[in-house]
């Protein structure tokens, strides 16, 4: 199974410390998230590897080299302009491209997620996405009907939701930055240049396609994202929160 890791963002809520380092090279604890999440996909079966590098791209590559890529195959796909998830998705598929469906991971979330789990889950579903959610506080949410397909999205507290396919009793979950997709989505992939994956997905839901959640509920999960973020994630991998991460 293939993965891309999302890493080109500024990560303009981490300065200072992305100020002279790109996020994926922050650290918590003694390890940068970048080899936290390559050491969660590998553990998983995971040994080919894209990273989307924009930010400090260098440092990125100099340190995958330096560490002799973790034991996998890491390719680095650079954006000369910062093209949004999807964007940054689409520019990637060279890599991603053929039958078998592959993991798409933030490079700033850490958990104990079962990637390989979800992947099960992916397959049996027959779904194009399948989204890693859960039931927890966000300022953003994404709306997803009985039969947990997505439906629509709420972007900020008490505004109205954005429909893809409106129906009564939808639920709001957090999305956990962790997807399973299937290639065939570059084909119904229309949007250009830098766009959001979510909108993608969206238009999709509104096709017809399924785009389905997989419940993490339980699992540890964290974006590390914020300064203080950063500090209750360096907290917890000290008390074994991510002992698994």
């Amino acid at each position: 199974m293939k993965a891309m890791v999302l890493a080109a963002g500024l990560g303009t809520r981490l300065r200072p410390l992305t100020d002279e380092r790109p996020k994926a090279l922050v650290k918590v604890g003694s390890r940068t998230l970048l080899e936290i999440v390559l050491a969660r996909l590998r553990s998983f079966g995971v040994r080919e590897v894209i990273v989307n590098v924009h930010h400090f791209a260098a440092m990125v590559e100099e340190y995958l080299v330096a560490n002799g890529n973790f034991g996998m195959r890491i390719e680095l796909s650079r954006e000369q302009e910062l093209l949004d998830t999807g964007g940054g998705l689409k520019k990637a598929a060279w890599f991603l491209g053929g039958d078998d469906p592959f993991l798409l991971h933030n490079a700033d979330v850490v958990s104990t997620i079962d990637l390989g789990r979800m992947a099960e889950v992916h397959k049996e579903q027959g779904a194009l996405a399948t989204l890693a959610v859960e039931q927890r506080e966000s300022s953003r949410a994404l709306l997803f009907d009985a039969e947990g397909r997505l439906c629509g999205r709420r972007l900020g507290r008490g505004m109205e939701p954005q429909w893809a396919r409106e129906t009564t009793g939808a639920q709001e979950l957090a999305f956990a930055g962790i997807h399973v997709i299937s290639p065939k989505i570059f084909k119904r992939m229309s949007e250009e240049g830098a766009f959001s994956i979510i909108d993608a997905y969206l238009r999709l839901a509104a096709e017809g396609e399924k785009i389905a959640a997989f419940r993490v509920d339980g699992c540890a999960w964290r974006d590390v994202g914020r300064p203080e973020s950063l500090k209750a994630a360096e907290q917890e991998l000290e008390r074994g929160r991510f002992s698994r991460a």
